[in-house]
C-alpha cells in the first residue's frame, strides 16, 4: 500500500513539476510583453523632453540674410554645451540658447579667447568678447563659459520683448557691437546646435 501511495504521490508531483515547466514559458511570455509597454512609455517620455525643433520656436522670424557656418572642434562643441547648460540653469528656453550661441559664434567662433594682444578689441575676452573695463566681470570670470553665458543672459533678460525681436537686434542690444547686423548670419547654425544638444 505504501509503495502504491508513494508512486501516486510521486506521479502527482511529477505532473505538477511538468505543469510548472509547461507554464514557465507562458509566464515568461507574459513578462516579456510587459516591457514593450514600458519601453513605449519611456519613448514617449523621452520624446516629450526633446526640444522643439519647430522653426517657430528656434527661429521665430526666419533667418535674415546669408547664413554662415563653421565646422566645430570638440572644444567648441563643449562650449556649446556649456552655453546650453547655463541657459537651462538660468531658467531660460531654447530661443535664449539660440541667441546666446549665435552671439558667441559671431564674437569668438565659440572659442574661449584670452587676450589677443594687438589683435584684441580693447580688453575683450571669452566666448562673448566681454570687457572687464565695461563691468562684465574679471578676466577669470568672463573666460569661464558658465559665468560669461550667465552674464550675457542677465543682459538679455533686461531687454524688454527680446523674445519677439529678430536675433540680431536682441544680441546687439546686449552686446552694443560696432557691427550690429553680423549676428544674423549665425542663426541657422545656432538653432541646429540647440536642436542637437539641448538634451545631451
Amino acid at each position: 500500500m505504501n509503495t502504491i501511495m508513494r508512486k501516486s504521490v510521486l506521479g502527482i508531483a511529477g505532473l505538477a513539476f511538468a505543469g510548472g515547466v509547461a507554464a514557465g514559458p507562458m509566464t515568461d511570455t507574459a513578462h516579456t510583453s510587459a516591457p514593450s509597454v514600458d519601453a513605449t512609455a519611456v519613448a514617449v517620455a523621452v520624446q516629450a523632453d526633446k526640444p522643439s525643433v519647430d522653426k517657430a520656436t528656434l527661429i521665430p522670424h526666419g533667418v535674415q540674410g546669408a547664413q554662415s557656418h563653421v565646422d566645430l572642434s570638440d572644444e567648441q562643441v563643449a562650449n556649446v554645451k556649456a552655453i546650453i547648460a547655463a541657459t537651462k540653469k538660468a531658467g531660460m528656453d531654447e530661443r535664449a540658447a539660440v541667441v546666446s550661441i549665435a552671439t558667441a559664434l559671431q564674437e569668438s567662433k565659440l572659442e574661449n579667447l584670452g587676450h589677443l594682444g594687438d589683435r584684441n578689441d580693447h580688453d575683450s575676452q571669452g566666448l562673448f568678447q566681454q570687457r572687464p573695463s565695461s563691468g562684465w566681470g574679471t578676466v577669470e570670470q568672463i573666460t569661464d563659459p558658465e559665468y560669461s553665458t550667465t552674464a550675457f543672459l542677465k543682459g538679455l533678460k533686461q531687454v524688454d520683448g527680446w523674445q519677439d525681436m529678430p536675433l540680431t537686434k536682441a544680441a546687439q542690444t546686449v552686446q552694443v557691437s560696432a557691427y550690429p547686423d553680423h549676428y544674423a548670419q549665425w542663426e541657422q547654425q545656432a538653432a541646429d546646435l540647440v536642436a542637437e544638444h539641448w538634451n545631451s
